[in-house]
């Protein structure tokens, strides 16, 4: 699903997102990703066996242990880890499977299509919300520090 109104539906329905693959470093792309959709009002579940917390928020080991319902599986993942997550979106009845930019699993996408879910490929939650509803920064990351040094 790749048209204007599909996402545009999508994101305005789908406001529980599990983040897979959630990074605690401020300068991955999933961390400013998930922190500009909880700054936009989305509620963030951080899904990483790395991590307790990310982003004030507790962090799973995997889809099937959260306790509640979630509407969207966000996938920062290699394209070939997609097919088992496609399976645990299913099982835990999310709406929505996004893999982002970068990230395609034709056989996944087919899984989670077949099994009722909206699926979106290769395609950044945070570019797509602020193209589509005006968000800040949409262009480029914005995580309110200038610097061109690495973090230490």
């Amino acid at each position: 699903m790749d048209d204007i109104s599909s996402l545009r539906r999508i994101l305005k329905t789908n406001r529980v997102i599990a983040v897979v693959g959630l990074s605690a470093n401020w300068w991955r792309p999933s961390y400013f990703a998930a922190k500009y959709m909880q700054e936009h009002g989305y509620r963030i579940v951080p899904v990483n066996p790395a991590y307790q917390e990310v982003l004030g928020e507790r962090c799973y080991a995997s889809l099937t242990e959260i306790p509640f319902q979630i509407d969207m599986v966000d996938c920062f993942r290699k394209s070939e880890d997609i097919g088992p997550l496609a399976d645990e979106a299913v099982a835990i009845g999310a709406k929505c499977l996004w893999m982002q930019l970068g990230v395609v699993n034709a056989a996944a996408a087919e899984k989670a299509r077949a099994a009722g879910l909206d699926v979106v490929m290769d395609r950044c939650v945070k570019i797509e919300h602020a193209r589509l509803f005006g968000g800040l920064g949409w262009a480029g990351v914005n995580t309110g520090v200038i610097s061109a040094k690495r973090p230490v």
